[in-house]
């Protein structure tokens, strides 16, 4: 029927355009259902006049079956008050009905095919909405978890960066040690050797010094 290929199409290229232009799976499911809420919404409404189509197809069938029944048994009345001729024209009115109702008949069949594949349409699409209603939970829990594995992700680059920063002072910290140890060799080669001799030499410099001052003051004191 080409009411439901029309709103399969419609329905298919909704959820296709979505789905090409995936950026932000939480916005675009949502988007996605806002559609299919619209499309069902249009099956449904379809799907009312269709089966009203099929109301009104079955009311005309009924209504002349019902006319069929009333004249085959005026027929039978007609006959057994013994007026052939009446029960004649009962029979040729209900000919005519015949016919019509063979009509009437193909005309619901076609009614009744129709609001059953639309029914069967609007029941399907509304099982797959609730679906994905329950799957988009689902699905936003999965970008949470997501989302926060790609902060904790962005802080282990960071902390990365900080350990690099880390061993870069470090290293910088055993270089500032080699200098320091390095000047500090440089200024022990620079120092002059120490002239034992010398040394020794003005320790009794200083012995015999002390005698002397010692000797004369000892001279003063006699003298006086």
């Amino acid at each position: 029927m080409n009411i439901l290929n029309r709103f399969k199409d419609i329905m298919s290229a909704n959820i296709n355009a979505l789905l090409d232009k995936a950026e932000d799976p939480e916005i675009m499911i949502d988007q996605c259902l806002r559609n299919l809420n619209s499309d069902l919404g249009k099956v449904k409404s379809e799907t009312a006049t269709i089966m009203a189509e099929e109301q009104r197809a079955k009311r005309a069938l009924d209504e002349c079956n019902e006319e069929l029944t009333k004249y085959q048994n005026y027929a039978i009345k007609a006959l057994e008050a013994g007026n052939e001729d009446d029960a004649r024209k009962f029979l040729e009115k209900k000919a005519t009905l015949s016919a019509n109702q063979a009509s009437l008949s193909q005309s619901y069949d076609a009614a009744a095919k129709n609001a059953a594949n639309m029914k069967a349409m609007h029941d399907k699409l509304t099982s797959d909405i609730n679906n994905l209603e329950a799957r988009r939970d689902s699905i936003k829990g999965k970008m949470a978890v997501a989302k926060t594995q790609e902060r904790i992700n962005q802080m282990n680059t960071s902390f990365d960066d900080s350990n690099r920063s880390i061993s870069a002072f470090e290293r910088m910290e055993e270089k500032a040690d080699m200098a320091l140890d390095k000047a500090n060799a440089m200024a022990q080669l620079n120092q002059k050797p120490v002239d034992e001799v010398e040394a020794l030499s003005k320790k009794y410099d200083t012995a015999s010094s002390s005698v002397e001052d010692e000797l004369a003051k000892l001279k003063e004191s006699l003298n006086k």
